[in-house]
């Protein structure tokens, strides 16, 4: 890979990672459910008037778009709005990755490596690490929540990988459409239109700006412009190339919301944190001996990781 595009590949990282301060942004403002409708919303409109209709089965654009969008962000976004620190949950939507990898094998019949069932288990044991740390803290239950959120995600991924859109970047860019529904459907349920009126009503005052300035973030950086690069790097390299460059992303997660926001993550987080990148840094290394051709195995590891 050229430097130029290894340069890319890391700025796509460091999109994502302070994507998860964006998101902290606008949870000030608006209650959880309600903002993940309004992203994507704001993302649906746009995508439905300018770019075509994937050509892939309507089931599994409505399941990528109820596993990645609805299922992921609503536990995303309710554990970080239930406490789990910005730049932990950073590290935590990364057990998607092993995820997919069980999922793919036990759903789909896909055939999982050794070292990827020893990177699995590595990343698992590293989730152990921060769940005993966030239960001594008395804050399992966020941490739990963004790890379900995880779990959505890799169904979106299996559903991704049995749309096999032509160009994957329409294909995420359409699964905004599946959301926003359900979402608000969810927000009315549990948090109510008075809590909806009140967000609303109270975001056209300058101490919202930042609320807003997270959610054009999310929208426009994290999503358009992140995505869009991740995509184009996946169709000039093989996945395997460029899929590591995403462990960077809990590293910038971490370190914008230690500067920002002034989180300290204790050293068992820390040391989880490391155990967990090395887990799927070894689940994602092809092995150099040459095997039968067959489908990428790898969804959980190439996917867009985002916030």
């Amino acid at each position: 890979m050229p430097l130029r595009h290894r340069l890319l590949a890391v700025a796509v990282a460091v999109i994502w990672g302070v994507n998860f301060l964006a998101i902290h942004a606008s949870l000030t403002q608006f209650p959880p459910f309600f903002l993940v409708a309004l992203r994507f919303l704001l993302i649906a409109v746009p995508t439905v008037i300018l770019v075509p209709r994937p050509q892939v089965p309507l089931r599994w654009l409505v399941g990528y778009g109820l596993g990645f969008g609805v299922a992921q962000f609503t536990f995303l976004y309710w554990g970080m709005a239930a406490g789990m620190p910005t730049g932990l949950a950073s590290l935590v939507l990364q057990a998607s990755a092993p995820f997919t990898l069980v999922l793919g094998a036990l759903l789909l019949g896909e055939r999982v490596r050794g070292r990827q069932w020893l990177g699995i288990g590595t990343a698992v044991a590293g989730m152990v690490l921060v769940g005993v740390s966030r239960a001594q803290a008395a804050a399992f239950l966020p941490f739990l929540l963004v790890l379900v959120g995880g779990l959505g995600w890799a169904f979106g991924n299996l559903a991704s990988r049995l749309a096999k859109p032509p160009n994957p970047l329409h294909l995420t860019l359409w699964m905004s459409v599946v959301v926003p529904l359900p979402m608000l459907a969810l927000s009315l349920a549990f948090e109510g239109p008075g809590r909806i009126w009140t967000a609303l009503a109270g975001s056209f005052g300058a101490a919202a700006a930042p609320a807003w300035i997270g959610l054009a973030y999310t929208c426009i950086l994290g999503t358009a412009v992140g995505s869009g690069i991740w995509t184009w790097l996946l169709a000039r390299h093989p996945a395997g190339v460029v899929a590591p460059f995403s462990m960077l992303v809990p590293v910038a997660g971490i370190l914008t919301a230690a500067v920002v926001l002034g989180e300290r993550p204790t050293w068992l987080e820390v040391l989880g944190g490391a155990v967990v990148v090395c887990g799927v840094l070894i689940g994602s290394r092809r092995s150099r001996k040459p095997e039968p051709r067959t489908e990428p195995l790898a969804s959980g590891l190439v996917a867009e990781p985002t916030g």
